[in-house]
């Protein structure tokens, strides 16, 4: 028996990387659909998908609908308005490039929904090749394996098989991050634009390369700085925040309103704040949200604030001191740093705040560091029960407020 097990990973370890990988991805997208097929059977008529619902109807659910809205009817010149006359959900919320990228694949297939599926799926699998790429210089090719298991696994990995644009921005977020940690910028002046255009976030990208940039200067002589990387720096940075304001730009040209992006993004946080919500203010989102939550679980709201300066800074603290996080080196805390920043600025914490972490991914790095084998199957069989407990709530039931992914 040992000699088999031997053998066998003699066998594994000859497989070439991109082999491995396949069969790891594939692996965790059969365990997936599994626990879809097993949502799809417990869905019932107050479900949002019914009780006769089909792998085919998660695809297109949620917000998936919207990019196949964007890809059938693009967007909307005059903004729809509710009764009370706020701007209502449409679709300037939802960047063009993986609904139209779907549409193409799925002229070919038959239809959008094929497309997505397949888009989803291939970039999912392209983005565990590079962020083993991105990962293995730091932490070693084993921990690096490990922590791609735990992305294809993850909790949220119902993402890779829906028609969402998550698994591509990924996808585009490892490949600019490893271009930029190996100074091969030229390749960021494609990147940029089409991370901007395909999900929000490429703000925080800004910030991540003029702290990027900082770190350089800052270590220039352990790290020579040359004239030309630094005006690549600074060409990038302006690219990537002109890129991260575009959108609300042509939402403005498009519909004559120029706070029209805002005043959409606004129109779901209304559902969860009283008496709605003026205008867009840094930062507000955090402190609003914590409020609500409190009050929804029957908490002191005085005490929401103290919880969330305490949520910072223990965030701050892990970037910052734990071994295991300092192992994926400066450029990657910088950048979980700058995605933090930018949700604590913009977001709403609600249902989709575990999808939203996703940028995050190359902390499960982090995760793979400790060498023992019962940490990693542990950590292993938590992400597969962190995948039911999302998946039954969000497609198996789909019918509250807290159902939303």
């Amino acid at each position: 028996m040992a000699h088999l097990a031997l053998s066998t990973a003699r066998r594994w370890a000859r497989m070439p990387l991109a082999l491995r990988i396949a069969v790891v991805y594939l692996a965790a997208r059969l365990v997936t659909t599994g626990f879809l097929i097993a949502a799809a059977s417990l869905s019932t008529s107050s479900s949002r998908f019914g009780a006769d619902a089909g792998l085919t109807d998660f695809v297109v659910g949620w917000d998936a609908q919207w990019y196949w809205l964007v890809a059938e009817s693009g967007y909307p010149a005059v903004l729809p308005l509710t009764e009370s006359g706020d701007v209502a959900e449409n679709p300037w919320a939802f960047m063009p490039v993986f609904a139209y990228a779907a549409k193409a694949i799925g002229f070919v297939l038959g239809s959008w929904g094929a497309g997505a599926l397949v888009l989803s799926s291939v970039a999912g699998y392209l983005a565990c090749l590079a962020l083993h790429r991105l990962l293995r210089d730091r932490i070693g090719v084993s921990a690096a394996m490990w922590a791609v298991v735990f992305f294809a696994a993850g909790p949220l990995a119902a993402m890779f098989q829906v028609g969402y644009a998550e698994t591509l921005f990924l996808l585009l977020l490892f490949l600019a991050l490893d271009a930029t940690t190996r100074r091969r910028y030229a390749w960021l002046y494609l990147l940029v634009p089409v991370m901007g255009f395909t999900r929000p976030g490429i703000l925080a990208f800004a910030l991540y390369l003029g702290l990027h940039g900082i770190l350089r200067g800052v270590r220039r002589r352990d790290d020579p700085l040359t004239a030309r990387e630094i005006t690549h720096i600074i060409a990038l940075g302006a690219l990537a925040t002109a890129t991260g304001f575009a959108w609300q730009v042509i939402a403005g040209i498009v519909t004559g309103d120029p706070g029209a992006y805002l005043a959409t993004e606004l129109a779901w946080r209304r559902h969860w704040v009283a008496g709605g919500v003026e205008a867009f203010v840094p930062f507000e989102g955090w402190v609003q949200a914590s409020q609500f939550w409190f009050g929804f679980w029957a908490l002191p709201t005085w005490a929401a604030p103290v919880a969330l300066v305490l949520l910072v800074v223990a965030a701050g603290a892990a970037l910052l001191s734990l071994p295991q996080v300092r192992a994926l080196g400066p450029d990657l805390r910088l950048w979980s740093a700058s995605y933090l920043l930018y949700l604590l600025a913009v977001f709403f914490p609600q249902s989709s705040t575990f999808r939203l972490l996703l940028p995050l991914s190359p902390v499960w790095g982090a995760v793979a560091v400790p060498r023992s084998r019962p940490w990693r199957v542990g950590v292993l069989a938590l992400c597969l029960l962190g995948q039911w407990l999302w998946i039954y709530p969000m497609y198996a039931l789909g019918n509250t407020f807290w159902q939303v992914p």
